[in-house]
């Protein structure tokens, strides 16, 4: 079917392209009985007959009004905030990522930090509880930060219980 179309395609672009061309004059016919029919060529016995001109002035690309633009301007202004808000986030996001990463890889001792007993075993030394502590810590701020750029209250550190609310405190549990 398509085959046989082939031949007529570029006639058929011609047309369609021509049309809206040849379209831009119409007729307005006021028939005797009152009704009114537009049409490309003027209908025969009309009682009255109008010929319109399609006006292209107010189609197109117009300037916008300043109401308009400060809308804009407006918001694209919002969109900036909105952009760094959600780059900050990914950025804060990111180095929870790492801090976690940090925290998991850091669990093994290093070179140092186990030492001999006197039963013949080995125990952690200080420096790697400072380290794991650190490790922690950094994990917990990355937290925090991360909470901070995306607009989320800050969650108290892990094992820790939240405060009580204002006017409540060890006597709210003693009813």
């Amino acid at each position: 079917m398509i085959e046989g179309l082939k031949p007529a395609l570029p006639l058929l672009a011609v047309a369609l392209l021509a049309g809206p061309a040849f379209a831009q004059l119409q007729y307005k016919s006021i028939m005797s009985d009152g009704r009114v029919v537009y049409g490309d060529a003027p209908v025969p016995g009309a009682a009255k007959v109008e010929k319109l001109k399609a006006s292209t002035a107010d189609q197109g690309i117009t300037a916008s009004t300043p109401r308009e633009a400060a809308a804009l301007k407006q918001m694209e202004a919002e969109r900036a905030v909105r952009e760094r808000k959600d780059a900050s986030a990914a950025s804060a996001d990111e180095a929870l990522r790492r801090a976690e990463a940090a925290l998991a890889a850091g669990k093994e001792p290093l070179p140092g930090e186990r030492i001999g007993t006197a039963g013949g075993g080995s125990r952690l030394t200080d420096a790697y509880w400072e380290r794991q502590k650190r490790l922690a810590a950094a994990v917990e701020q990355a937290r925090r930060n991360a909470e901070s750029a995306r607009g989320a209250p800050a969650q108290p550190p892990f094992g820790a219980s939240p405060p009580p609310a204002s006017g409540q405190g060890f006597d709210a549990f003693k009813k």
